[in-house]
């Protein structure tokens, strides 16, 4: 099979008909019919069967999609890749960060930069950890803001300064909180738990065993965004990321830090291959600046 078999058998399978894998192409339907005879006389036996009127996958079709699917998403990827290249020059610049520093951090070094550089374009994203890699391979961002860069990739990365966690609860639950609160302090309290959240709340966590404190965990939150709102909507008290905290904070809620600090590094990372431009750095130190003063 080709390129061009796996893309046709890939849309019907996907739409269900000859005819809604043509429109999905925007190729006529005896092209498709044509190739995916041709497709099966390669293979040596048939891809679909014709089933009151419907066309349904035989075993060997599921047996083989995965595959298929697996190919169409790296030509896709390509396809993205050559597409973002050609239209990734000049002044345009493509950043991608972690959600707690696009809450405000980031918006306020770009409300900055244009204000020098009014002429530049900017292509914003958020970007979880674990998909970081791709957005970088795929020409998706230019630049990934984030707390750990992945080991073992043709990656490099500068650093821009340093987040902190802190607690964030509404001023009702603990209106005697200390400058610094220690995390044990938190262990009779209803708490959201970061579980899974990248390195930040893997962070946490790591504290929490090496303590020995157990929490009442009420919520496991994925992201600190959803945290942050459920401590505004009243469920309980987290620890978040000082980035995240500062952008949500509102009357009635208050944050703290930790006692002892639990600190993290946050870097700008690129591919090896692929350094920051004049531009992008320039940038990059404004969007340090508004890291420090956070």
């Amino acid at each position: 099979m080709n390129l061009r078999h796996i893309e046709i058998f890939h849309a019907v399978y996907v739409n269900g008909s000859v005819s809604a894998a043509a429109r999905a192409l925007n190729v006529s339907q005896p092209s498709v019919s044509k190739t995916l005879r041709h497709a099966e006389t390669l293979l040596g036996f048939d891809l679909f069967q014709r089933i009151g009127g419907r066309l349904v996958p035989t075993e060997d079709a599921h047996n083989l999609f995965a595959d298929v699917a697996e190919i169409q998403e790296r030509v896709r990827a390509l396809r993205e890749a050559g597409r973002n290249m050609r239209t990734g020059g000049g002044g345009r610049l493509r950043i991608s960060a972690l959600p707690s520093l696009a809450l405000g951090a980031l918006p306020a070094a770009v409300s900055r930069f244009l204000e020098r550089h009014p002429d530049v374009h900017f292509d914003l994203q958020t970007v979880h950890h674990d998909d970081l890699l791709r957005k970088l391979y795929e020409r998706e961002t230019d630049i990934a803001i984030a707390s750990e860069p992945p080991h073992g990739a043709a990656l490099s990365n500068t650093w821009l300064g340093e987040g902190e966690l802190v607690v964030l609860y509404r001023e009702a639950e603990m209106p005697d909180a200390p400058a610094r609160v220690e995390l044990s302090e938190l262990s009779n309290r209803r708490f959201i738990s970061l579980a899974g959240s990248g390195p930040i709340g893997t962070l946490l966590t790591d504290e929490l065993d090496r303590l020995g404190i157990a929490v009442d965990e009420a919520v496991v939150a994925r992201t600190f965004y959803i945290a942050a709102a459920l401590v505004r909507a009243g469920v309980g008290i987290t620890v978040v990321d000082s980035f995240t905290a500062e952008a949500w904070l509102s009357p009635g809620l208050a944050m703290r830090p930790l006692k002892p600090s639990l600190t993290f590094d946050v870097h700008a990372i690129h591919l090896l291959d692929r350094p920051p431009s004049a531009l992008a750095s320039e940038f990059l130190a404004v969007l340090r600046e508004e890291i420090d003063t956070e």
